[in-house]
């Protein structure tokens, strides 16, 4: 939970104490194949799970700013490798910095754009 809140604090500008925040039942990924050079956007319910390429992406949360919907959405993820049955990423994504958290596979990118709203 204090890494939730490190999150969170970062990418509000330190105004963290201020923000409400709400879960979202879904969040819109996009992943990205570098070798074929395709990027898809991935519609996935909170609970489920998803398939792209090899890796299986499975969302527990999508949180988001309720004063601003549309910004700074953070999303708990794991991702999987189905060929090796190895865990790649297991954690949380911040929209507005991928980089602060990301996957690292030699082929795929995979990120947060927003949570879904409905």
């Amino acid at each position: 939970m204090r890494l939730l809140a490190a999150f969170v604090f970062a990418c509000t500008g330190g105004v963290a104490a201020a923000q409400e925040v709400a879960s979202a039942p879904g969040a819109v990924l996009r992943a990205l194949d570098k070798v074929a050079g395709e990027t898809t956007d991935i519609d996935i319910a909170t609970g489920a799970s998803a398939t792209f390429g090899r890796l299986t992406i499975a969302l527990s949360d999508c949180r988001y700013p309720v004063d601003d919907p549309a910004a700074n959405a953070y999303a708990h993820m794991t991702i999987s490798d189905d060929q090796s049955a190895a865990i790649l990423f297991d954690g949380w994504m911040v929209a507005s910095s991928p980089a602060l958290s990301a996957l690292d596979d030699p082929r795929y990118d995979v990120w947060v754009l927003r949570c879904k709203s409905e």
